[in-house]
């Protein structure tokens, strides 16, 4: 049991966390990517539809 444990957290460390890293900027860089822009400025003025 405690080498699987050892081995899981050694690849979450390493392997995880670079994962993850990754997640992040395909994230970031969706989200900034040019043609997103008018659902951006869409989704900013939600709350001032109501006025």
């Amino acid at each position: 049991m405690d080498f699987e444990y050892q081995t899981m957290r050694t690849f979450a460390d390493s392997w995880g966390l670079l994962y993850m890293f990754l997640i992040f900027c395909g994230v970031i860089l969706w989200v900034l990517r040019p043609a997103a822009r008018k659902s951006g400025e869409d989704a900013a003025q939600i709350p001032f539809k109501e006025d």
